[in-house]
């Protein structure tokens, strides 16, 4: 999502001119970033796609792998939801488990409990 293009309000532009900088000017000044290219449409309709898989999960355990996906640290996750570190990892193996376990096309059993899920797709996985 950080590499798709800026949306920006139409209709407004500059009459500036864009300025020039010389060598002198360049002088002492760290290169700037270069930034990746913008997605291709396809890794953009899996990207779509894999945020449909959030809707299997609860509220709170989605907003868990969400900030997963961002590269939160583990540490501002604990701190956020108020769990130690093995059990906020352990719920994140947990709805990981879930999500393979309906891409199997398994429904989830309605009376599960995280462990019960977590064995079962690891079960799965490796028969």
């Amino acid at each position: 999502m950080k590499r798709l293009p800026e949306v920006r309000v139409q209709g407004y532009y500059s009459l500036w001119p864009k300025m020039l900088a010389e060598f002198s000017d360049l002088v002492g000044q760290e290169p700037s970033r270069l930034k990746r290219p913008p997605p291709l449409p396809d890794a953009i309709s899996r990207m779509e796609e894999t945020l449909g898989w959030l809707r299997w999960l609860e509220a709170e355990d989605a907003k868990l792998a969400w900030a997963r996906a961002e590269h939160t640290p583990w540490k501002m996750i604990c701190w956020r939801f108020g769990v130690s570190r093995a059990t906020a990892h352990r719920r994140w193996q947990y709805m990981l488990s879930l999500i393979a376990w309906r891409l199997n096309g398994r429904k989830l059993p309605t009376k599960r409990s995280r462990k019960f899920v977590t064995a079962m797709v690891g079960r799965a996985l490796l028969s």
